[in-house]
């Protein structure tokens, strides 16, 4: 993992972006963190307390169904917790879970109810735990600590600021179960797991940080929350039109992943960060997508959204669901899932804040980014038809013999609905277009075929248009229950070694006239697409992502599209994202390249990296979670020159927003910056000669 060891000298400086005056809580963002500050403030429970004992519902009611049994209960703890899989081992693990859904409803009755006996239930499980537990083990160890670590903290926190019996070997007692026993599972979160998993982490991090007065573990967590790499961070999991990165899963896991970055994003808020409104109410955006989706809605979906457990709703959205409507947004849907949901009465009683306030009379809904909106391969219906004397081939057809009969012939070749195994490298001849009837025309390539699905058929083809169909670098186009697995299993160093699309030309005879529309190149381990020596490519509405891992010769050499001495490029309305360890685009040595409109988001390293290049324009993009900059243009044998960059949004790069050294006529302007990397600089432009190096 990337050290933090910088980070957020100046942070309090970038953070102060997404604190606005009508949303900045009156905890103090500063040095000295306010307690009790974890879930709950001191006017919280101050409120709730206010409410249960003047009898009001639904208050009083959700107390009293929390007390049944709390007192009767009995810790049991392990010395070891074992949990496997999906709960396929468990020593230990269910009373661990048993004993976090007690402790903190404990010490939530003992403050508004002033029964001593809540608090001395509380301190007596805290004790039992820290006295006996010594490790955990086996694959859920840092989803159970991050789901359940933070109750006992909760606890804690609660019992050390309010309740009298509390003592410094109480507190001690506290430390060593928080610090060294749980701490040092998830100190370094987990991002490479699905994005639920840091959810977790990050909402007991962050209340470990409070409860231990620890100001540089909790800057480190807010940090992770907007800049991790793979699928720890809000923007990585939550993407720009709404969607969750486990929306092909189950729906499961996606509630569980969204509730528990707003949890997270709960105790930030508490301490004065205001981490909701976030990328545009991003979270607001995620929660209302999901649900909608989940209550039997439909909605635009990158891969088919999951029909597991579809119709069931989990609980605990209440308090982001208040937070967020006190501020004037609608989420109908996330309203339904809480009408719908699981009672948990703690999540109920905790869920109103005192510094909500009224819910404006006018509420307007969370809106997906409209740059590069849906594109690449569409449904069926949405594509538009074919001429009349198309030649017309089936899944089973020899697509090779019939592009090798129609070449230099203008024709279309329309490819029929259904999945095309690809068991050798289709070479593609000049003067064709190849059209499919979208989402519904996929080709899937087989163990067989090596290093190349699509290629141009030797030197200096030219008029040639591919549109309306999906390549698939997966042996399976299903993503299957976990589509997480699938993509570290394509990156493996022996995996299935594939570029996309192949489209080398030669210097004295380059390729020229190449068209891209409403096309899909996804799960390559080798880049995406690729073009050499060729002029004249217009790319349009296309979608390529998840295309370049670490497989040899190695990081940062595969990529989503990958352009090199080409000319008169045109990349439109397109998506370049989560290239696995590479770049949305690479620009080597080419002349008149245009990108326009386009998402370019969650690469492991630059949206764009550019070298050696004449006459780019970078206009009007998102570039946004990216693990480097947002643009790098880099010097390597000459500087690039004539670079335009302008009307950008750039947000949330762990680099700087754009980098660039010893351009020559590079012009930067009107670009939106928000929180790019550690420093407060967004842009680091510099006449020098200099390499852009790994940072150890």
């Amino acid at each position: 993992m990337k050290t933090v060891s910088r980070l957020l000298a100046v942070a309090a400086l970038c953070l102060s972006a997404l604190l606005t005056p009508s949303c900045r809580p009156s905890a103090s963002s500063g040095t000295e963190f306010s307690h009790p500050g974890i879930d709950l403030t001191l006017a919280d429970l101050d409120w709730i307390k206010a409410k249960v004992q003047a009898g009001e519902e639904p208050w009083a009611g959700y107390a009293e169904e929390l007390k049944k049994g709390l007192l009767d209960f009995v810790p049991q703890p392990s010395s070891r917790v074992i949990r496997g899989a999906y709960g396929s081992i468990d020593i230990g693990s269910s009373q661990w879970g048993a004993s976090s859904g007690k402790v903190y409803a404990c010490a939530v009755l003992w403050y508004i109810t002033g029964e001593e006996a809540y608090a001395k239930k509380a301190i007596e499980i805290i004790d039992a735990w820290s006295r006996k537990l010594r490790s955990f083990d086996e694959n859920d160890t840092k989803l159970i600590i991050g789901l359940d670590g933070q109750a006992f903290c909760n606890a804690a926190e609660i019992l050390r600021y309010t309740y009298p019996g509390w003592t410094q070997e109480n507190t001690e007692s506290g430390n060593t179960l928080l610090m060294e026993i749980l701490f040092p599972y998830i100190r370094y979160y987990s991002s490479e797991a699905n994005g639920n998993w840091d959810g977790s982490i990050l909402h007991t991090i962050m209340a470990f940080a409070v409860f231990t007065d620890n100001r540089e573990m909790f800057d480190n967590a807010v940090y992770h929350y907007l800049h991790s790499p793979f699928n720890g961070s809000l923007l990585k999991y939550i993407w720009p039109n709404g969607q969750c990165q486990e929306m092909t899963r189950d729906m499961g896991h996606a509630q569980m992943g969204e509730r528990l970055f707003s949890y997270a994003a709960r105790v930030a808020y508490n301490q004065g960060v205001n981490l909701f409104e976030a990328a545009g109410q991003r979270l607001a955006l995620g929660l209302e997508y999901l649900e909608t989706w989940n209550s039997g809605e439909e909605v635009d979906c990158y891969g088919p959204p999951a029909q597991r457990e579809r119709g069931n709703f989990s609980h605990g959205l209440e308090w982001v669901y208040n937070y967020y409507t006190s501020r004037g947004v609608d989420l109908p849907h996330v309203k339904y899932a809480i009408e719908h949901g699981d009672k948990d009465y703690l999540k109920k009683l905790t869920s109103w804040s005192a510094s909500f306030g009224e819910t404006p009379a006018v509420l307007k809904k969370p809106e997906p980014s409209k740059i590069a909106y849906m594109v690449g391969a569409k449904k069926a219906s949405e594509t538009s038809p074919a001429p009349a004397d198309a030649i017309v081939v089936k899944p089973g057809d020899d697509l090779q013999a019939v592009m090798d009969a129609a070449a230099g012939t203008g024709r279309t070749i329309l490819l029929k609905a259904g999945e095309y195994k690809v068991k050798k490298t289709y070479t593609i001849p000049s003067g064709i277009t190849l059209k499919g009837e979208g989402l519904e025309t996929v080709f899937v390539c087989e163990p067989t075929i090596f290093n190349i699905a699509f290629s141009f058929s030797g030197f200096g083809q030219k008029d040639i248009t591919l549109s309306d169909f999906v390549i698939d670098g997966a042996w399976d186009h299903n993503p299957g229950y976990d589509p997480n697995t699938g993509r570290f299993d394509r990156s493996a160093r022996l995996s299935n070694s594939l570029n996309g699309l192949h489209c080398q030309g030669d210097i004295d005879a380059p390729h020229s006239g190449i068209t891209l529309r409403n096309l899909t190149v996804m799960n390559f381990s080798r880049t995406g697409v690729y073009f050499s020596d060729t002029k004249g490519i217009v790319i349009e509405n296309c979608d390529f992502t998840e295309n370049g891992s670490h497989i040899v010769p190695g990081d940062r050499i595969q990529h989503n599209l990958l352009l090199h001495e080409c000319e008169d490029v045109k990349i439109v309305n397109s998506r370049l994202d989560c290239s696995f360890k590479g770049s949305g685009v690479v620009v080597k040595s080419c002349r008149n390249v245009d990108i326009e409109g386009c998402e370019i988001a969650r690469n492991d390293w630059n949206g764009v990296t550019v070298s050696d290049t004449r006459g780019l324009t970078i206009k009007g993009c998102l570039f946004e979670g990216n693990d480097s900059n947002g643009i790098l243009v880099d010097y390597l044998a000459h500087p690039s020159e004539d670079i335009l960059i302008e009307n950008n949004t750039i947000q949330y790069n762990n680099g700087f927003g754009v980098k660039s050294s010893a351009a020559k006529n590079l012009v930067s302007r009107n670009n939106t910056y928000v929180f790019n990397g550690k420093l407060k600089a967004q842009e680091d432009i510099s006449p020098e000669k200099r390499f852009e190096l790994e940072e150890l």
